[in-house]
């Protein structure tokens, strides 16, 4: 593995096109690109989350979503490839499950806003949205596995519950959207 990279500015993309991990040649412009630099932005997006405070329970969470996130980018590299497996999304549900059981219910829409570390996990979470929309799109030209799809659409409601679990880490809140509705109700 160490000898794997050992030259990086290879110059062969100079002409607008990639190798996959097939050895086939694309334009960098394709749909399997950007589904590819869609989900290597979201990893580098968990990596700056990482640099926040947090526990450790999901900081060990965040590290294995970058090693899934890996696993998805090498399958979306190598068409019909399988990396990333169903137990990934199951791993997602149940972590969905964990972290979102202690919060209170939503009355209203919240802002992307609060903690620093909520703050990027809400940019995780509208990364991994758009890397949901390159899959999708990518998905209804070529054939691919049901799971990238699955894996990025858990993956974003997980980010948007994370934001949550750590705007409360050290005694804050939601930010709340200051709808009509919310200041009618308050009003009477």
């Amino acid at each position: 593995m160490g000898n794997r990279l050992t030259q990086i500015a290879t110059r062969t993309g100079d002409n607008g096109t990639t190798g996959l991990g097939d050895n086939t040649r694309v334009s960098k412009n394709s749909l399997r690109v950007h589904a590819m630099g869609e989900v290597d932005e979201l990893n580098s997006n968990v990596g700056v989350l990482l640099c926040e405070e947090m526990t450790p329970e999901v900081r060990a969470l965040l590290v294995e979503i970058q090693h899934q996130l890996f696993n998805l980018g090498g399958e979306l590299s190598i068409p019909g490839f399988e990396l990333l497996k169903p137990e990934a999304v199951l791993a997602l549900d149940a972590a969905l499950a964990t972290h979102n059981e202690h919060l209170p219910r939503l009355q209203e829409f919240i802002l992307p806003a609060g903690s620093r570390a909520a703050s990027v996990a809400h940019v995780c979470r509208t990364v991994a949205r758009r890397a949901e929309r390159a899959v999708v799109a990518l998905g209804n030209e070529e054939a691919l596995k049901d799971t990238p799809r699955q894996y990025l659409n858990r993956l974003s409601d997980l980010m948007f519950v994370l934001s949550r679990v750590l705007n409360r880490m050290n005694g804050g809140d939601d930010v709340y959207w200051k709808s009509e509705k919310m200041a009618q109700a308050a009003s009477e």
